[in-house]
């Protein structure tokens, strides 16, 4: 059911925990019930409201489906998404949303999506709603591993920074940077120095 507007202008909207699934030690996929009248375009996020603190998500899922799926990593002594990991399913929660305009831009440059840990999040979300260029492109997936990278062969053994500085080919691209405030500074950076012509777009996790 809606609730009234949050302070960011976006609707308000009420939900419940419909499921939780551990991904790692410190990773989980949370599923809410979605509200009626609720809508999003691949790549917003909303603002999740629990015990008066508040936080924002990247939606994980694909419009049109059932449960809105966001993807949270546990921080020690976070605020919010400690008592995520243990609010139990079926419990009420609130959020604002949809939020943010990183959503996905056709152009004739060819893109690529770079993510850190649970920035992964909106590229899950467009590829899960059938984005053209996404389409037939899982061969080109590359996983950069900077720790034990011996334990993941097949991947490029390194920071995804040092994939696009040392591996990806010269030319104009659009570049989506979604995670750690630092990596979206030195990819930004790579982009301006290595490659003239490309745009940037980006979604910084905190």
């Amino acid at each position: 059911t809606r609730t009234p507007p949050g302070g960011s202008g976006a609707a308000g909207f009420e939900t419940r925990i419909t499921a939780r699934r551990p991904l790692s030690s410190t990773a989980f996929e949370l599923s809410l019930e979605t509200p009626a009248g609720f809508t999003f375009i691949p790549g917003q996020r909303v603002h999740l409201l629990l015990a008066g603190a508040g936080r924002d998500y990247s939606i994980l899922s694909a419009p049109g489906e059932a449960a809105i799926r966001l993807l949270i990593r546990r921080v020690e002594g976070g605020r919010i998404s400690s008592r995520l990991a243990a609010t139990p399913v079926g419990a009420p929660l609130s959020f604002t949303g949809p939020h943010g305009y990183f959503t996905f831009k056709p152009s004739s440059r060819r893109a690529v999506f770079t993510a850190t840990g649970t920035g992964i999040a909106p590229f899950c979300a467009m590829a899960a709603a059938g984005v053209s260029l996404l389409r037939g492109k899982a061969a080109l997936y590359v996983g950069c591993v900077s720790e034990r990278p011996s334990a993941a062969p097949g991947c490029f053994a390194g920071r995804v920074t040092g994939y696009l500085q040392e591996r990806l080919p010269a030319g104009a691209y659009d570049f989506y940077l979604c995670g750690r405030q630092e990596m979206v500074r030195d990819a930004t950076l790579i982009a301006d120095e290595r490659f003239p012509g490309s745009l940037v777009f980006s979604e910084v996790f905190y």
